[in-house]
């Protein structure tokens, strides 16, 4: 497997618009290693004849058929509000016209 250098975790920092200092870059420098020699470890894993999944349990999904059923009425949905006008709730502005 390739090293990573000090150049490039700094290339990356720069993609990534972070901005390391000398000692940040060093211990970045570390950890990404380890990193990537565990992706290398769990890359070397016998893959033949396991199939791809997307979840290690199997999936149900449990919602419902949509069914139209009947709403509310705009009387019955305004009925509890406390001020209705035009068919629509009536609230207090809290922003100016400009």
């Amino acid at each position: 497997m390739s090293s990573l250098s000090r150049a490039d975790v700094a290339h990356l920092a720069s993609l990534a618009r972070i901005d390391l200092s000398e000692a940040e870059l060093d211990r970045m420098l570390g950890e990404l290693t380890v990193i990537l020699e565990a992706v290398a470890t769990v890359q070397q894993a016998p893959t033949d004849g396991v199939e791809p999944m997307s979840h290690p349990m199997p999936l149900t999904n449990v919602t419902r058929p949509d069914e139209v059923v009947p709403g509310l009425t705009a009387e019955q949905a305004l009925s509890g509000a406390p001020e209705a006008e035009s068919q629509r709730f009536s609230v207090p502005r809290i922003l100016d016209e400009d």
